[in-house]
């Protein structure tokens, strides 16, 4: 027997269900049903002067007011520089969870962050539905790739990093337009972090020719998977983007490679490593370079060249070319440098690839 329903209009739908083609006006149950990625509606308590936007199902960022009626999903965030919280053990209408990020992940949270204070507040509500289930990110994912050709594929670029912000969606957005100014036809992807819009926007906006994440694959959130559901997301992402016949596949590890996220079981997977033909790495200083190279040679991964904020200046580059022996250029700074570099190593020629 389905569970009774209300219909109720919403004012905003985050872009952690932008898959689902969610309208304002919903079908809602109380009968909820705690799962990631279940889609829930919730009533924000508060209104912030930092952390106070949402980013919609269309990619534009919306102030969020008190009262508003919100459509996100569950997850789990573990930000080093933000907030964390985990999907809870049960759900009721009226219970009082948290907004874990501006893509609308939405969880259990008792953590402030010293910059950014607690979360935006938010009061259950009930949980949409379709012909009587709760609707889930998963129900509109794309098709798993069963049948992975790493060695088949167009060469992949992966870029991996210290920490969340330290200069991985800027690389690859300058590399990805310098290389589509030169007539090559470059994908785009994220492999980990939380859901978010805003960096495969990025790449779009660069010139990425497609571009998909593990939220298409149905996951709100890496943190916390196991490794058979981190290699489900890299199979479907990079046969799917290999899919659009790109010149080159360009992706990031959301998050640091130390941490929750997943970011080194990708890179020591082997199917996925048959496939990377070349690895960036991004740091903000001069140990976090040397530290991130130290632990990657320990589990057998080579770093092709380094860039981020470490790169900023000529004392940067000069440690890392000199000490550690690996090329450092500046992304902002130098992104047609990084582009030849990227053209050599990967052998790829000035224009589209017949």
């Amino acid at each position: 027997m389905a569970p009774a329903s209300e219909r109720l209009r919403v004012h905003k739908i985050a872009s952690v269900v932008y898959r689902l083609g969610l309208s304002k006006e919903v079908e809602m149950t109380s009968d909820l049903v705690v799962r990631s990625g279940n889609a829930i509606v919730v009533r924000a308590l508060n209104e912030k002067r930092v952390y106070s936007e949402l980013e919609l199902e269309n990619g534009r960022m919306s102030k969020i007011f008190r009262g508003d009626l919100l459509i996100g999903a569950l997850g789990r965030r573990r930000a080093l520089r933000g907030f964390a919280g985990d999907v809870p053990a049960k759900v009721q209408v009226g219970d009082v969870l948290a907004l874990l990020n501006r893509g609308g992940v939405i969880g259990g949270s008792a953590t402030d962050h010293k910059d950014l204070g607690l979360p935006v507040a938010c009061e259950v509500l009930g949980m949409p539905v379709r012909d009587g289930r709760v609707i889930n990110i998963a129900d509109g994912r794309l098709p798993r790739v069963e049948d992975f050709r790493g060695d088949a594929y167009p060469p992949v670029l992966i870029v991996s990093g210290t920490s969340m912000e330290c200069g991985k969606t800027l690389f690859l957005s300058a590399l990805i337009q310098e290389l589509s100014k030169s007539g090559l036809v470059i994908a785009g992807g994220k492999l980990t972090g939380i859901a978010c819009l805003r960096d495969l926007i990025s790449m779009e906006d660069h010139g990425a020719a497609a571009a998909a994440s593990f939220l298409d694959v149905g996951y709100p959130s890496t943190a916390g998977l196991d490794d058979a559901s981190l290699l489900e997301i890299s199979r479907t992402v990079i046969g799917h983007l290999a899919a659009s016949r790109p010149d080159m596949i360009a992706l990031e590890l959301g998050d640091g490679i130390i941490g929750d996220y997943g970011v080194l079981s990708v890179l020591k997977d082997a199917e996925v490593s048959r496939a990377v033909r070349m690895h960036a790495f991004c740091a903000g200083d001069l140990v976090g370079a040397w530290g991130g190279q130290h632990l990657l040679r320990e589990q057998g991964i080579s770093i092709d060249i380094v860039s981020g904020p470490v790169t900023d200046n000529a004392v940067g580059v000069h440690y890392l070319e000199e000490t550690l022996g690996v090329r450092a250029i500046n992304a902002y700074r130098n992104p047609e440098k990084i582009a030849e570099l990227v053209v050599r190593h990967l052998g790829l020629g000035g224009q589209r690839r017949e």
